[in-house]
């Protein structure tokens, strides 16, 4: 009997499960979670969780299948041991596999100095983050400081707003989520935020913490100081990869894969999700990460697809990323990675309601868009970049010489 694990207990390791055993794999699987949850909504926590529009408990995600796979939760893996295929666990408990789906997702990133472990000054990545933040706000009235202007901290003082509360938004840039969305649109953003009361730090950063019991002060660099009810840093992610720090396995903002999902130089690994960095044959070589709920969902199933075919058999995997957010009532959709567009063309200009269409362009190509309130027109832009051709394949790594899939050794009994 073969055994595949599946570290990682979220929605890429659960979408992941679930195609295995689509594609007939009987055998065991095993899914190993450092959380103690099920797999629940994620993006939640920064809108319907925050305002409790739902509770924990329906934020969970159910199987869409019965998928008989045994549950390892609040059991995190300490190492990979590639050569022995053996996973090791808390207690010095080793497990080995036959197969292995990294799939551990990110941390949310911290600041130096930034008080972290303190009951006020919390992050939001977690089910257990967003019942911190809960209790920071219950019964105080001070203001809310959060530290970072990209996308996360956004959606988060949005959704405080439509509470009622005060909110000051720290950031080092000139506008909202820059990054993303280029000067002009990030403007229009900023301008939609200040509009809704939200106050705007920009071009600044914490100069000195001083938390206490009831609140946390804060100085900033421009000179101003705020007393707040906490303090929510949001200021970006790191992948989740120290336990893989000793198993040789390239390591790079993400753990690095071919295009086909397989972890770069073995057969018989591959990750998924938001820890994973592979080029993305739609667009170019470039190995990527993509932090988005529907990357999670497609690139779980890719992945245990790939695994079970074997790298000989494997197809790349090329998505056009989507992601969209809900900032006061203002719906912002992309399509493609608008980052690797540094020509922007107006596709449909700014009409009086807001509704606007961007394209970003490199060299002729449309590389991604961005629509604010224009779902259909985004999704027909989409259409577009679905329709593109890949690019060559880079060789990375030396291939294994073995030929013959994963699910055809398990069948053989070769595992």
């Amino acid at each position: 009997m073969s055994r595949i694990a599946v570290v990682g207990a979220g929605l890429a390791a659960l979408r992941a499960a679930e195609r295995l055993r689509e594609l007939g794999y009987t055998d065991e699987i095993v899914i190993l979670g450092a959380e103690h949850t099920m797999p629940y909504h994620r993006p939640a926590l920064s809108k319907q969780f925050l305002t409790g529009a739902l509770a924990a408990a329906e934020l969970e995600i159910e199987p869409l299948d019965e998928l008989d796979a045994v549950w390892r939760l609040g059991t995190p893996v300490s190492q990979l041991d590639t050569g022995r295929r053996v996973l090791h666990l808390p207690g010095g408990e080793e497990l080995s596999y036959d197969g292995l789906i990294i799939a551990t997702g990110v941390d949310a990133r911290r600041t130096n100095g930034g008080q972290h472990g303190h009951q006020r000054v919390v992050t939001l990545r977690t089910l257990a983050d967003g019942k911190r933040l809960q209790r920071a706000l219950a019964g105080n009235r001070y203001p809310v400081v959060v530290l970072g202007s990209g996308f996360t901290g956004c959606e988060i003082a949005s959704s405080l707003r439509s509470m009622s509360r005060e909110v000051v938004v720290v950031g080092r840039g000139d506008s909202l989520m820059a990054n993303l969305l280029g000067p002009e649109l990030g403007r229009q953003l900023t301008d939609l935020h200040r509009a809704h009361d939200v106050t705007l730090e920009l071009g600044t950063t914490v100069e000195e913490w001083a938390p206490g019991t009831k609140s946390v002060r804060l100085r900033l660099t421009n000179g101003r100081a705020y007393e707040a009810a906490c303090v929510v840093v949001a200021v970006g992610s790191v992948p989740t990869v120290s336990w893989l720090r000793d198993a040789g396995l390239r390591l790079d903002d993400g753990v690095v894969c071919d295009a086909t999902c397989h972890v770069v130089g073995l057969e018989d690994v591959v990750a998924a999700g938001d820890v994973a960095k592979w080029p993305n044959l739609r667009f170019d070589e470039r190995p990527r990460r993509v932090e988005h709920w529907t990357n999670a969902i497609e690139m779980g199933r890719a992945a245990a697809e790939n695994l079970l075919a074997g790298r000989a058999s494997a197809t790349p995997f090329m998505p056009v990323p989507r992601f969209w957010s809900e900032q006061h009532g203002l719906r912002i959709q992309a399509a493609g990675v608008p980052a690797l567009g540094p020509e922007r063309v107006a596709l449909r200009p700014r009409n009086t309601s807001g509704r606007s269409v961007t394209g970003y362009v490199r060299d002729g190509r449309l590389m991604g868009v961005v629509g604010f309130d224009s779902s259909a027109a985004v999704l027909a832009y989409a259409d577009q970049l679905v329709d593109r051709p890949p690019v060559t394949a880079a060789t990375s790594a030396p291939r294994p010489q073995r030929r013959v899939s994963f699910l055809q050794a398990v069948r053989a009994g070769n595992r």
